[in-house]
């Protein structure tokens, strides 16, 4: 069965035009790699660039749905519009997300200006789905002002959100065992802003303590100017301090635009998605060479004929070649 090719300028004009029903249909071409993606994204490319992109993540259990929610409800307070991208975990039955996350934010289902989808990471590790530059880039062309990623819970080196984030949020709560020691062990440096949430708890003042000296270290060779990652108090089940936090998400972005520092990392975040693209498609050729030496490179290797990196030298010799063979 053939399917129906998309009216893809039609999509985005309607997406532009405030229809969420083009902007979920435009991210749903994203995330099923449908073969009109090039020509979506070569549509959306003139209408980016305007929108901020807040990145919220965290380990487990510290309440970035909640946070999200909350932060939610403040930016559309200022009159903003907001796009949100939660990141589940993909189930078992469907390969679709679970959804947890947007069924905690149902009380913006019926706001206009808010658009909420949840995404499956479908196995990709590091906290975000393959998809998710794709989907943040409808929402910025649609015309959103800030978009929120809120990822997966996650570990110490699941840290992908920095470079897709202009500014990262991570969230810790007291009481969690390895708060800090996963902040040491790889989210410190991720960080922009820090939120403590569920700061009524016993063990806040610790935790924030353990934090400020786990900064003080970090920043000890900092040059003059650069941003000293603030500390944010939050119980976000209650709406505390996510004033605070907004004021401090402004802060950033305003020092981001003031030292050249927003190009850069949307620069970098350009680079890693080219790369990202370009390693697809060779893991995609690879596929199709599979039964074009792949088996045997792998039984000269077990052999010990061949070293792993001179046998790849043959694969990307035969990929090449077949680059240059003439269509037929």
């Amino acid at each position: 069965m053939v399917r129906a090719r998309p009216d893809v300028s039609g999509l985005i004009e309607r997406a532009r035009d405030g229809q969420p029903r083009a902007v979920a249909r435009l991210i749903s071409l994203v995330e099923d790699a449908h073969p009109s993606l090039r020509e979506v994204a070569a549509g959306l490319m003139p209408y980016t660039g305007g929108a901020r992109i807040i990145g919220l993540t965290g380990p487990p259990g510290v309440g970035k749905s909640t946070s999200t929610s909350v932060l939610l409800t403040a930016l559309r307070g200022q009159g903003l519009r907001v796009g949100v991208l939660a990141i589940d975990p993909t189930s078992p039955f469907s390969g679709g997300a679970l959804l947890g996350d947007r069924i905690r934010m149902t009380e913006h289902a019926t706001d206009p200006g808010v658009f909420i989808r949840s995404m499956a990471t479908r196995g990709h590790l590091g906290g975000l789905a393959w998809a998710t530059p794709q989907a943040v880039r409808v929402l910025d062309a649609a015309g959103f002002d800030v978009v929120l990623i809120e990822t997966v819970g996650v570990g110490q080196s699941e840290v992908d959100i920095v470079e897709l984030a202009d500014t990262t949020v991570v969230l810790l709560a007291p009481g969690m065992g390895d708060g800090v020691q996963a902040a040491k062990a790889g989210i410190l440096e991720a960080a922009d802003v820090f939120v403590v949430n569920k700061a009524d708890r016993d063990g806040t003042d610790v935790l924030v303590r353990d934090l400020r000296h786990a900064i003080s270290l970090a920043h000890r060779e900092v040059p003059a100017g650069a941003w000293r990652r603030p500390i944010v108090r939050t119980v976000a089940s209650r709406g505390e301090g996510v004033d605070e936090l907004v004021r401090v998400l402004g802060e950033h972005h305003d020092w981001l635009a003031a030292h050249g520092e927003l190009a850069r990392r949307r620069g970098a975040r350009a680079a890693s998605e080219i790369e990202a693209i370009a390693v697809r498609r060779i893991r995609s050729e690879l596929v199709d060479v599979h039964g074009a030496g792949l088996p045997e490179l792998a039984e000269r290797v077990v052999g010990r004929a061949l070293d792993p990196y001179a046998a790849a030298d043959v694969l990307l010799e035969t990929l090449r070649d077949r680059r240059s063979l003439p269509d037929v």
